[in-house]
């Protein structure tokens, strides 16, 4: 994935399509992984909810 693929603009605001991860601080993205979010640097994990 390239990095721009990682961001969206709209209404002139950058916006960040991946949370960063709660453990490492700003600047860190977290991997989408279709059922969860992960931090490839600590490991940490957030799984996404399945809402039916």
């Amino acid at each position: 994935m390239k990095k721009c693929e990682l961001y969206e603009v709209k209404d002139d605001k950058l916006n960040r399509k991946n949370p960063f991860c709660p453990r490492c601080s700003s600047g860190v993205f977290m991997a989408d992984h279709g059922d969860r979010y992960s931090c490839g640097k600590c490991g940490y994990t957030e799984w996404k909810n399945k809402d039916k």
